[in-house]
Formats: structure tokens, sequence, C-alpha cells
């Protein structure tokens, strides 16, 4: 596939966390924006936050009991 070279502005701290994300990736700045574009247009992030967001919808009852479970009652605090 042929390469074209772009220039684009964006913030220094962008910068510094696109560079850092690609490296913990092994992958070059270039290549981890195109898969940042691929996956938007794809569709995955998208996919991915509705997925989660059903799974919580459904489920969260579960993560409710599950802290009240761990919060000390006021008996516990009396002994």
């Amino acid at each position: 596939m042929a390469k074209t070279q772009k220039g684009w502005r964006v913030d220094d701290e962008i910068a510094e966390l696109a560079t850092a994300r690609a490296k913990d990736r092994g992958m070059s700045v270039g290549d981890y924006i195109a898969a940042l574009v691929r996956e938007d247009v794809g569709g995955l992030r998208q996919r991915g936050l509705d997925a989660a967001r059903r799974f919580l919808d459904e489920h969260q009852s579960v993560f409710d009991e599950a802290e009240d479970a761990d919060r000390p009652t006021s008996a516990a605090h009396a002994a």
C-alpha cells in the first residue's frame, strides 16, 4: 500500500501520548494513528463502548450488591 506523508498539528501533550502509546504497542506513530482511524471508521470503538454499556445495564445490580457487601455495617463499628 502506498503511503502519503502528512503534516498535522496537535498539542504537545497529544503528541507525547501518541508517541508513548505507539511505543507501548510496538508501532510507529504513523501506524498507530492509522490503526486508530481504522478502528474509528470500522466502528470498533463504538461497538466496544456499546457492549460495555449493555453489560453494565444488565449486570449493574451484581456490582451494587458487591459494593454493599464490602461496606462495613454500623454493628461492626459498635463492637
